[in-house]
């Protein structure tokens, strides 16, 4: 497998160089990234169970799909890329951009734009991404992250406490 780059960054995420994946991480250096929460025609949410061979939050729930932006790369080219890379998903544009997010400790020093889309599935899952999905109603997916935040990925948790503040989407379908 060949060795991932990322772009690094700067506090108005602008492109200042370029590092390995493994020195980003190990450094803690700003780089970016992509989720995108999908919905249904119900309002439910597709959620997906990180494989346990991931080297961050394994065996965590987690966006619809996520993913770093490669070197060289623009935030929409990695939304399109990773829907299909991690469920199967390709479509002929990018998903709506839903909001951005500051890079901060949450979530692992990315910059993150969040997509939003509406899909049905079905989705293939690609199965050292993805250990399986599950379709949640918002309101208990609320429910279920006041009770068990652990079993959620910490960039998840403020992801979807931006999506509930953006829309009143813990509300309910």
């Amino acid at each position: 497998m060949s060795e991932e780059f990322f772009d690094l960054v700067n506090g108005r995420d602008e492109v200042i160089g370029r590092a390995t994946r493994r020195e980003v991480h190990a450094r803690g250096l700003w780089h970016r990234a992509i989720h995108v929460l999908v919905f249904d025609a119900a309002g439910r949410v597709f959620l997906q169970k990180r494989s346990l061979r991931k080297d961050s939050s394994p065996g965590l729930w987690d966006s619809s799909c996520s993913g770093h932006v490669d070197s060289g790369e623009d935030y929409d080219t990695a939304a399109q890329r990773e829907l299909g890379e991690e469920i199967g998903l390709h479509l002929p544009a990018p998903p709506t951009r839903w909001f951005r997010i500051e890079a901060c400790a949450e979530t692992g020093w990315e910059f993150v734009w969040v997509y939003r889309l509406q899909h049905p599935g079905p989705f293939t899952l690609h199965p050292d991404e993805i250990e399986r999905g599950d379709w949640f109603i918002p309101s208990e997916l609320a429910r279920r992250l006041a009770v068990e935040p652990a079993i959620f990925a910490v960039p998840f948790r403020l992801i979807w406490r931006r999506a509930t503040n953006e829309s009143g989407l813990a509300g309910g379908a």
